[in-house]
């Protein structure tokens, strides 16, 4: 058995963003590409690695008891949709994995309420197979000293998270190790993990939002201007007020902003923070939200953006009693192992999209409230931000 071992092991965003998919735009493709930001130089005949992991997850399926937990704990997905993942098998003939000077180059290919599915095991899959190709052993007492540290001291403060860590972990059985630890020791400040499977095993709440791709590809389809506003739309069709947290910063929290009307901020329980200036961006929020007379107190901002517990107990200070303030900590929980080893800046994003099979290909891209998380084409980049006034 590979790396993945269970279609549960993922994040709750990608089971969701696929059935909103499914619902509203069921014949739209994408194409989903990996990015290193670091630019990382790969061994020899590591593609080949990650296609026999691929192959692999072909074999994968739904057990009984992943289904009654999926049915249980994740209401707002329909029976029709469940029924669906009872069927799903990962086809990796929709991924192509190759390198070039070392470089990693992967796209996965499809329909989007299928391909989508692709990108966090992809991801979980070259950080395990990266660090155990390059001979990185973990400190495992390190890794439970800190994490059981960590565990307490947000418990004292009285900090509210969940574990964001599936995509860049070290790997599964350093995830699942934490995920332990955390939940022996962090008590009620636990709020849950977006990892399904590892929820499922634990008996820990499953929590996430949506991803970028979403915001990306309504770009793509209705404009930049529009963007926001109907990748809001279109969730609260998807999903008649559940799942309400939204992210800020694909085409910057400025624009956002501009786009977030009295309507969303009274049916959006909360919103994400994944770049930027978290105090700037605070303060933004709050502002916006007096503006359309709705209180920011019953409301929550959920920060993600690399954070670490003791940043995260600076931005719960600086929000005090104005706004509900709750995290999502990552790599800085499943990747902080020792011996000097550093968790991969890595991603895989929604380049390209259509309507239907018979349309042209559009790009879809990513601006964020910082230059080096842009992704896409230079020239689309440029094209969106100068329709949006940003240049």
């Amino acid at each position: 058995m590979g790396i993945i071992k269970s279609i549960l092991d993922t994040d709750l965003y990608k089971f969701t963003t696929s059935y909103a998919y499914s619902k509203l735009f069921p014949r739209a493709y994408g194409e989903f590409e990996f990015v290193d930001r670091s630019n990382g130089d790969y061994p020899d005949g590591f593609d080949l690695l990650v296609r026999r992991e691929l192959e692999t997850m072909s074999t994968l399926a739904l057990t009984i008891d992943e289904e009654a937990f999926v049915r249980k704990s994740l209401p707002y997905l329909p029976p029709i949709y469940i029924d669906f993942l009872k069927g799903f098998r990962f086809d990796p003939a929709e991924v192509q994995v190759w390198m070039e000077d070392h470089k990693l180059h992967i796209k996965a290919s499809g329909l989007l309420y299928r391909v989508t599915l692709w990108e966090t095991p992809v991801l979980a899959t070259i950080s395990e197979l990266y660090f155990r190709e390059t001979g990185q052993q973990p400190d495992l007492k390190y890794m439970e000293e800190s994490a059981i540290e960590k565990a307490r001291k947000m418990k004292e403060e009285h900090i509210t998270f969940s574990l964001f860590g599936m995509r860049r972990r070290f790997s599964f059985d350093i995830e699942d190790r934490v995920t332990e630890l955390l939940k022996q020791h962090a008590g009620d400040s636990l709020f849950g993990t977006s990892n399904v499977y590892l929820a499922y095993k634990h008996k820990v709440n499953v929590s996430g939002t949506h991803p970028h791709e979403w915001v990306q590809f309504h770009g793509s389809i209705y404009g930049y201007k529009m963007a926001n506003y109907m990748a809001m739309e279109d969730w609260i069709n998807a999903y008649d007020g559940d799942l309400g947290t939204v992210l800020t910063d694909t085409y910057t929290t400025d624009i956002f902003l501009r786009n977030f009307s009295k309507k969303h901020a009274a049916l959006f329980t909360s919103l994400r923070h994944d770049s930027g200036d978290p105090f700037v961006f605070t303060d933004k929020v709050v502002r916006r939200y007096e503006e359309l007379r709705v209180n920011p107190k019953l409301k929550y901002l959920v920060f993600s953006d690399g954070l670490n517990v003791d940043k995260a107990i600076e931005i719960k200070n600086y929000c005090g009693d104005r706004i509900g303030v709750t995290f999502g900590i990552g790599t800085n929980l499943t990747n902080d192992v020792g011996n000097n080893i550093k968790g991969m800046n890595i991603v895989m994003k929604l380049f390209r999209c259509k309507m239907t099979a018979k349309e042209s290909w559009q790009e879809c891209i990513k601006l964020s409230d910082v230059e080096g998380k842009h992704t896409g084409s230079e020239r689309e980049i440029r094209l969106a931000q100068e329709t949006l006034g940003l240049v």
